[in-house]
């Protein structure tokens, strides 16, 4: 997504339609490698990738120079990160955006629940779209900030790419977590340094074990640098433990005092 906060919020501007006409220069063709990551969605990935050069970047999600690079600077540097989820898990892709890296990884992975949580109206609403057209069942859209999520969502992965300072970051996405699930933030060149400086505050969190790893290393030309958090018994630490036990008391509450029905990979409606 863009450099923009996944807490931000702010006023929405009109938008064109998710079918408005094509850029002058579109995106490259599709390389080979593409098929081999994206199996029976390769054509939904090809489809995916004309919405970012031409609805994306009219509503401001991509810039305009990185329509030529849209393949390898952006959906396959993503997809690949589908290289460390576990079979059947949930994820939720923090400050989402134009849906980077949640809907390349769930077209890579239809086996994944996905969440695309974004607090702007326009984005959510051309997110909404995209996974219309492209008949993406395993996606659920959420608007709103993570922070206001603990306790309405709990994955097994969160996900993030180019939202915020990893410090900040953790703060957003570890209290989203279930017991022991990780977070995964693209962070490329930085990332070495942003653990660095970043390792009190994780271990405050409630994070156990982190480190950089590269996934996509002898598929892509250049590897996706990744910081990995693991955490442990309470994701966020004891803040978001208090948190999430009070939004499951008040869900209680609001029951009857039944337990209620958590979904799977969040609070969202689920496309279909």
């Amino acid at each position: 997504m863009d450099t923009e906060s996944a807490a931000a919020g702010g006023p929405d501007e009109g938008d064109t339609g998710v079918n408005g006409p094509a850029e002058a220069n579109g995106p490259a063709e599709a390389p080979a490698v593409a098929r081999e990551i994206f199996g029976d969605r390769f054509e939904a990935a090809v489809r995916y990738t004309e919405l970012l050069a031409t609805a994306g970047v009219q509503r401001g999600l991509i810039g305009p120079r990185e329509v030529p690079r849209l393949w390898d600077r952006h959906v396959l540097n993503c997809a690949v990160l589908a290289e460390l989820l576990p079979a059947g898990a949930s994820l939720c892709d923090v400050g989402s955006g134009a849906g980077l890296p949640g809907i390349p990884v769930a077209l890579a992975r239809p086996d994944v629940s996905v969440t695309l949580l974004e607090p702007l109206l326009r984005r959510t609403t051309f997110l909404e779209e995209v996974i219309r057209e492209l008949g993406l069942d395993n996606v659920t859209v959420q608007r709103g900030r993570a922070e206001e999520m603990v306790g309405k969502i709990a994955v097994d992965i969160v996900t993030a790419r180019a939202v915020a300072p990893l410090e900040r970051l953790a703060g957003w996405g570890l209290p989203l977590l279930r017991p022991h699930g990780q977070m995964l933030a693209l962070k490329g060149d930085t990332a070495e340094q942003e653990l660095e400086d970043s390792r009190a505050a994780l271990a405050k969190l409630g994070a156990v074990e982190w480190s950089v790893i590269s996934v996509g290393e002898g598929t892509l030309e250049t590897s996706t640098r990744v910081v990995q958090v693991k955490a442990g018994e309470s994701p966020g630490g004891v803040k978001a433990a208090t948190r999430r036990a009070k939004a499951a008391r008040a869900g209680r509450a609001a029951s009857g005092g039944k337990a209620p029905e958590r979904a799977r990979g969040g609070a969202g409606r689920r496309r279909r």
